[in-house]
């Protein structure tokens, strides 16, 4: 039995499979992972593109679209045999011994439950991607931000962040995952559809006393995007509305209603900046997301004892003032 299988979701991406799966059959040693394909209920031809082009690829087809979070759990649930599941994104090209560093890190450190390679830009590769760069974490109000990605400020990668570090979260674009872990902490949030699922994820297993981290001797090139336009309003919804139910989840309750009253504050001038500018498909997305929350909130019942927001030096951050008040778009300028 083989140690890993590279999971890729697929909903009707048949020409991403022709654009991105060769070179992960071409970079992933056949020694180390099988290639699973798991198959949200497409329409196109994507099954017949994986049967005609890609015979060794292993597939797993569903009847219908169960989302990214519902979609990759199903399919784990099939692939427990497996000591590490690789949850690859269908836009996502690999380089030539991407896997092996996360592989040999994983080996030799139990205590560490998920981590992540470094995430390069497909369009402009010598670029961090927007969705994980080298690494990524939360600040002291939950907004996310990475090593080489602070909002839209996207660093060039000349080598400033290859060392190996923890993070509070790795991209569910290319998430290497221990699978018993990944299964005992419950999988992903099949309730948040998709977005933000995978920082929830990670932030359950530190809750369980695990590490999360950045290996970044792997590397990997994402398009970004391909699932939901970057600039639509229901991908600002689901950020939002998901981002305001992670904390819910996963802080303390004696510190949670505080945390998320002030988060919401800062919703709330995001609206007001969309609302002057005319955008008001985006302040409808604003108001629909808080809306949602205060309803699907009930639904969890967690008390977490400990806060790891804060924990880790990146998290005691004040993103958004270093960032739109004090100038600082670059992760070392933040944490200097």
């Amino acid at each position: 039995m083989k140690p890993i299988a590279v999971v890729i979701l697929n909903w009707n991406g048949a020409s991403l499979l022709r654009e991105y799966l060769p070179t992960v059959c071409r970079n992933t040693p056949a020694s180390l992972a099988d290639i699973i394909v798991a198959d949200n209920g497409s329409t196109d031809n994507s099954v017949e593109v994986l049967q005609q082009d890609f015979p060794a690829v292993n597939t797993i087809l569903f009847a219908e679209n169960y989302g990214f979070a519902e979609g990759y759990n199903r399919a784990i649930e099939q692939l427990a045999d497996y000591r590490y599941i690789v949850l690859l994104n269908s836009d996502v090209a690999v380089a030539d011994g991407w896997l092996q560093p996360l592989y040999d890190y994983a080996e030799l450190h139990d205590d560490v439950a998920a981590m992540q390679p470094k995430i390069r830009a497909y369009r402009d590769k010598e670029s961090f991607e927007y969705a994980g760069a080298a690494g990524g974490y939360l600040d002291c109000n939950g907004f996310p931000y990475c090593r080489g990605r602070i909002f839209d400020t996207v660093e060039r990668d000349n080598g400033q962040y290859d060392d190996v570090c923890e993070v509070a979260w790795a991209s569910g674009a290319a998430l290497f995952v221990r699978t018993d872990l990944y299964r005992k902490a419950g999988g992903l949030d099949a309730k948040f559809f998709a977005h933000m699922e995978e920082i929830d994820l990670c932030w359950r297993l530190r809750l369980m006393g695990y590490r999360i981290m950045a290996v970044p001797q792997g590397v990997v090139y994402h398009y970004g995007g391909a699932s939901l336009d970057s600039a639509s309003p229901r991908k600002l919804y689901l950020n939002y509305r998901n981002n305001l139910l992670m904390m819910y989840k996963n802080l303390p309750a004696d510190i949670r209603a505080w945390r998320i009253f002030r988060r919401m504050l800062y919703d709330g001038v995001s609206a007001l900046k969309y609302l002057v500018s005319g955008q008001f498909s985006y302040v409808k997305a604003v108001w629909d997301a808080h809306f949602d929350y205060r309803k699907m909130k009930g639904q969890y019942h967690t008390r977490p004892a400990e806060n790891r927001l804060n924990d880790l030096p990146q998290g005691r951050v004040n993103i958004i003032l270093d960032y739109f008040l004090l100038g600082k778009k670059r992760y070392t300028d933040v944490m200097k």
